[in-house]
């Protein structure tokens, strides 16, 4: 079994939990192409497409919006 890496989806501040979200985006990245040479190459392609650039921002959106949940939206 891999070593866990997320332990808990808890951050102290909404930063640290915009943070962890695109570290998740990031991840899911990794694990769904794990070549880094290969990821390495892609990267030329989508730094200069506006499109891509959005649709990366989206899925870090989404991951913030499980990890405020989580949170309970930093109110506690």
């Amino acid at each position: 079994m891999a070593e866990t890496w997320l332990p808990s989806l808890r951050t102290a501040t909404p930063q640290e939990g915009f943070e962890l979200a695109t570290k998740l985006a990031r991840v899911g990245v990794k694990m769904t192409q794990p070549s880094a040479e290969l990821r390495d190459k892609l990267r030329a392609a989508y730094e200069q497409d506006s499109a891509q650039l959005i649709a990366s921002s989206q899925v870090i959106a989404i991951h913030f919006q499980t990890v405020a949940a989580a949170n309970g939206y930093w109110r506690e």
